[in-house]
């Protein structure tokens, strides 16, 4: 009981002290703030969006609000003052802007599971440091080395899960192999008790990272900073096993196709002989490379899927091309580079895909200092929203965005910059990009190579936050032949 008072006396603090830090935020840089409102303290319209991003109906929730504020307003989200900015040229901004003004800085909750030292909230000169380690592992020049692995992951998962069976449900399968490549690639964890665990963790851990940062028992939150703690921990020791491997090697390892990420930065050394990057970093960069190449990979496989049931003519243009190159090889013969890139109208259809069903929603920004975006004052300390599928599904930038038209992306170049933007943009697109395209084509290859199929279920699907179809979208498939 006792515990139970002390809970709510301290919930009651922390509303006070947040209705006084709303009062001051709300009135400061004058009255050039944009339109809108901050609504509740701490909640705001965080239960709002949420609800609606969880009835597929956020974009028009969001349309809305630009139908009565225009392209720019504010509101409360996640226990912050927050600014609503959509376009082009807001989709630019949040791209471009000096780091001095518009930081990286994600929402509270995001912030408290993941840790500060990840690169979505890393600033300046470490943003560049840290993101340059692990583009060295990430880069096309390295991956090249990883599509042979990736390969047999496929098929091994295909052997496991597919092989011989009339009916699956396709998301929580793209989550296994997705986790599987990341656990062997990216940590050098192979099938076993200690894998089995990071999943577990894991999942469970996703589910609060858009939530109000409300740390109270029995809450989303609480449940993912509890399971954050744990994989961090196990992280931890996985880095110091690697650690004793390295001494006994002398601390040097060849470059190679079985260096996993945590090796690969533990090796990174500067022109003084040290460390490149600190181990805490390691931990929380590990645990978003996870986030990221777990959830947005599965989702765009599982999408694609459902796609190609509902557009027979497509699924005939993207088998057509993936034959041809089954055709050309061995079947034991793994998927090479040079395969990967001749899939070119496969990855039409997956940008298509992107385009209308964007693994993620959208992010934040933390403003650094007063600065003028329009007519308007955005305060310093507050956050920006941005939300990808606003400009995807405008049809100012894209004609008939409700028609699948994987034609858009024959010539990405000539697309007006800052509107397609699943992966960011310009110095901030996402260095996950090459390995999510090479994880996604080769499942396809082997997907369409091997079956057909047919929707179990109806076309709805929720975000929470990510889109995730009805039931996680139960197929009927048929073992084919290749022709």
């Amino acid at each position: 009981m006792n515990s139970f008072l002390l809970t709510i006396i301290l919930f009651l603090i922390l509303i006070f002290l947040l209705l006084t830090r709303t009062k001051q935020c709300s009135s400061s840089s004058s009255t050039r703030v944009p339109p809108g409102s901050l609504g509740f303290p701490i909640i705001g319209q965080s239960l709002s969006l949420l609800r609606s991003m969880r009835a597929n109906t956020a974009e028009q929730w969001l349309q809305q609000r630009v139908n009565k504020y225009g392209s720019i307003s504010k509101l409360n989200l996640f226990g912050k003052p927050t600014v609503f900015i959509y376009g082009q040229a807001a989709n630019k901004f949040i791209f471009t802007e000096d780091r001095s003004t518009v930081a990286n800085q994600q929402t509270q909750s995001i912030r408290m599971i993941l840790g500060d030292r990840n690169l979505m909230e890393l600033k300046g000169e470490d943003h560049k440091r840290v993101r340059g380690a692990i583009m060295q592992f990430l880069k096309p020049e390295s991956l090249k080395r990883y599509v042979g692995k990736i390969d047999e992951k496929v098929r091994m998962h295909i052997q496991m899960y597919w092989d011989g069976k009339q009916h699956v449900k396709v998301l929580p399968l793209m989550k296994t192999l997705t986790f599987n490549i990341i656990c062997s690639l990216l940590f050098g964890l192979e099938r076993g008790k200690q894998r089995d665990r990071f999943l577990d963790c894991f999942q469970t851990m996703i589910e609060g990272m858009w939530s109000i940062p409300i740390n109270l028992p029995f809450t989303r939150f609480n449940r993912s900073l509890r399971e954050s703690s744990k994989i961090q921990k196990m992280l931890k020791e996985l880095v110091q096993k690697k650690k004793i491997e390295l001494t006994k090697q002398n601390n040097i390892i060849a470059s190679s196709p079985q260096q996993d990420l945590i090796t690969s930065l533990l090796c990174m050394r500067d022109e003084e002989g040290k460390e490149v990057i600190t181990e805490k970093e390691i931990l929380q960069n590990a645990m978003l490379v996870m986030v990221a190449g777990h959830d947005t990979s599965s989702v765009l496989i599982t999408f694609l899927v459902r796609l190609l049931a509902n557009e027979p003519a497509i699924f005939e243009a993207v088998l057509q091309e993936q034959e041809e190159i089954a055709k050309s090889k061995l079947a034991s013969e793994p998927l090479t580079w040079e395969d990967v890139n001749k899939m070119k109208y496969t990855w039409r259809v997956a940008n298509e895909t992107l385009r209308m069903f964007p693994p993620i929603f959208g992010g934040f920004r933390m403003v650094v200092k007063d600065i003028e975006y329009g007519e308007y004052i955005i305060p310093k300390g507050w956050q920006i929203f941005w939300v990808t599928a606003m400009t995807h599904m405008d049809s100012n930038i894209f004609s008939e965005p409700s028609k699948f038209d994987p034609s858009r992306f024959e010539n990405q170049s000539s697309l007006p910059p800052y509107n397609f933007i699943p992966f960011g943009g310009g110095q901030r697109i996402c260095p996950g990009y090459e390995f999510a395209r090479i994880e996604t084509l080769v499942a396809i290859h082997f997907l369409v190579t091997r079956f057909t199929w047919k929707l179990c279920a109806d076309n709805f699907f929720k975000r929470d936050p990510m889109p995730v179809p009805t039931q996680g979208l139960p197929i009927q498939i048929w073992p084919r032949k290749l022709s």
